[in-house]
């Protein structure tokens, strides 16, 4: 069984959103000092690295993420890269696309080079989902948008946010922040779970993919090959 973690790895040298608290993880207690054991501090924003949003980070009365079901982050899914025309994947750059059935999709995009470059500095023009690719998403009861930079949404989009608006607005989970970028397009069986914070507006999460394209083909059973009986001459 071949697992693909596809999430970005925390460090006090992580890129953030602008405006958001930037990571600090120290260790205060230290075994080198003389402690009985090592035990770390951290600070972080909710929205940092790989992390999921929630209702309520652009709904007032929607639900926290202790009250979004788990199962959506479980299960299958598909990945497709985009190359859409501008900086946004709009409904034009997805109708030629087979989305197989699934209800979780997951957007490759050359977003994913930053993260193969170790490149750590904001970029303002990341490829996003404009809001007639998260009106196309709808028609197509996608469930669960995941994106391979730290918004869903366009850096340069309008202060109303309509693209989280109509995707949370809706029920659908956004996964943001997924490092994709050694991931070929195919379906998988995707593994995500968020941390249980009472009524937050997102949290970090492990994601990780497993391939099920080997996974059915192990699942098939093996053809028995053909017996040829000679029959007696009398």
């Amino acid at each position: 069984m071949k697992i693909k973690d596809i999430s970005l790895t925390i460090s006090n040298d992580i890129v953030t959103w602008p405006g958001d608290p930037k990571v600090n993880i120290q260790l205060p207690i230290q075994m080198k000092k003389g402690d009985a054991c090592n035990v770390s501090r951290w600070e972080i924003g909710a929205h940092t690295g790989t992390h999921t949003d929630a209702p309520f980070h652009f709904v007032d009365d929607g639900k926290g993420i202790d009250e979004v079901p788990l199962d959506i982050y479980i299960g299958p899914c598909i990945v497709v890269e985009v190359k859409p025309k501008t900086i946004n994947i709009e409904a034009d750059d997805l109708k030629h696309i087979d989305f197989k059935g699934h209800k979780r999709v997951l957007f490759k995009t050359k977003n994913s080079l930053h993260w193969k470059n170790g490149n750590m500095e904001f970029d303002k023009d990341f490829i996003a989902v404009g809001l007639t690719g998260a009106e196309y998403l709808l028609k197509k009861k996608v469930k669960l948008v995941g994106v391979d930079y730290l918004s869903v949404e366009s850096f340069h989009a309008e202060f109303d946010h309509p693209v989280h608006k109509k995707l949370l607005g809706s029920q659908v989970v956004v996964v943001e922040g997924l490092n994709l970028s050694d991931v070929r397009p195919g379906e998988y069986e995707l593994i995500c779970m968020p941390l249980k914070i009472k009524h937050g507006d997102g949290t970090p999460v492990r994601a990780a993919l497993r391939d099920l394209t080997n996974a059915k083909a192990k699942s098939k059973p093996k053809k028995r090959p053909a017996v040829n009986k000679k029959r007696k001459k009398k």
